[in-house]
């Protein structure tokens, strides 16, 4: 990677992919492997025209690189951030650090350990009525349900304010899902509403910043002043959908993935110990974010291809997940590969994912009670897939057969 020179020629740009097109389970995973062999640079004229990066050490030196590769301009294809900056997503280092250093606090090892006999009542409370029924959308009546709680918890929030989220979430990325700028647009206020809601309930019942994330953020300070009030709104707006949907792709496709090997999940089910190695390379190989993306502040060519300053470029961490040049057999499951540690299914660099704690935590309790309350389970019915920015099933009717 680096500065072409003046005299570089640029292809014309067409069409080396269609990212609006229906998936199935795994086929945008069969389009990342073939454009990783034919096209790792990719152009699409969708949503005004974009570039995807997909081999794993251009992911990885774009990420590494905050300096070149902004956040600020375009943090997502397609673009769907029309109403305010949101940080820290939003903004580059050093503007977006104060933000960061306000919220880390809260996915420490020992926060998550507080937090995880509430994360646990959550799961066994929608989880057991689901196993007694025998049948359900793993992904609808569970996957989705559960950050609501486990968010309500987080923020310190009543149940119904949690619903409110989860409902206005839920429209929100029914929209995103359909390209429905002028609905992103009125939903996405609706959310600041939300989150303005928390904000005022803090000024009028204060908590203390060390217990409560939009505490924190009140009380925060940069080069000596308290942080613009409109951009701790935004972080809070920020927060409040950030892992909405993430979680429920990745419990969708764990068990269609347990569904179809039977001899993984009975070994899981008899050693639940050998669970959070297996979360990471479930991690890896159905990264749920396709779409991260970044901009350059200047004219960079990467594998030969010009990308103009300005251009938006997708950092399609799901490909690069699946590097073969990286992972050995990279399309297997192996929670014993040496290079696990490497996947990027949280970013890497300033704006890795702040809560990737939390996500795995919610992964490992999901898993720990619905491989000890069942003897096995299938999928019996039609798996619908989402689209651009994620990657994962929005739908996976289950079979569950009680322990």
């Amino acid at each position: 990677m680096h500065t072409p020179k003046g005299t570089a020629d640029r292809p014309e740009l067409g069409d080396d992919f269609d990212p609006t097109v229906d998936e199935s389970f795994g086929s945008a995973l069969d389009v990342h492997a073939d454009l990783r062999g034919r096209c790792p640079v990719a152009h699409a004229s969708a949503w005004n025209g974009f570039w995807s990066l997909m081999k794993y050490d251009d992911v990885v030196a774009a990420l590494k690189d905050s300096d070149t590769f902004i956040t600020s301009v375009q943090n997502v294809v397609p673009k769907l951030a029309f109403t305010g900056r949101r940080p820290p997503l939003h903004l580059d280092p050093p503007e977006h650090t104060p933000y960061r250093r306000a919220i880390n606090p809260f996915f420490t090892s020992r926060k998550m350990a507080d937090i995880e006999p509430a994360v646990r009542e959550h799961v066994t409370d929608l989880l057991i009525p689901l196993i007694e029924d025998g049948e359900c959308d793993i992904c609808a009546d569970f996957g989705s349900r559960l950050p609501m709680y486990v968010f309500a918890t987080f923020f310190n929030v009543s149940h119904q304010v949690a619903a409110e989220i989860r409902e206005v979430g839920s429209v929100f990325n029914r929209a995103v899902q359909n390209f429905d700028d002028e609905k992103v647009k009125e939903t996405s206020l609706k959310l600041y509403d939300i989150a303005r809601g928390i904000i005022d309930s803090r000024r009028s019942d204060p908590m203390d910043p060390a217990d409560d994330p939009t505490s924190a953020l009140m009380a925060a300070t940069y080069e000596g002043a308290p942080l613009p009030d409109d951009m701790v709104l935004g972080t809070i707006r920020q927060l409040l959908v950030v892992g909405m949907i993430a979680p429920s792709l990745l419990i969708g496709s764990i068990v269609i993935h347990l569904s179809r090997d039977t001899e993984l999940q009975a070994k899981l089910r008899s050693d639940l110990s050998l669970l959070p190695r297996s979360i990471e390379e479930f991690l890896r190989l159905y990264t749920p974010y396709r779409g991260f993306a970044r901009t350059a502040n200047r004219d960079v060519e990467i594998g030969g291809r010009l990308i103009r300053k300005d251009e938006p470029i997708a950092l399609v961490y799901s490909s690069a997940n699946r590097d073969e040049d990286v992972f050995e057999d990279a399309d297997s499951f192996d929670m014993y590969r040496p290079d696990l540690d490497r996947h990027v299914a949280f970013g890497l660099g300033p704006h890795q994912c702040a809560g990737a704690a939390l996500a795995r935590l919610m992964l490992k309790v999901t898993f720990e009670e619905i491989l000890t309350r069942t003897r096995g389970f299938d999928i019996v019915g039609e798996v619908t897939m989402t689209k651009w920015p994620e990657i994962g099933p929005l739908t996976a009717p289950v079979r569950l057969y009680p322990a």
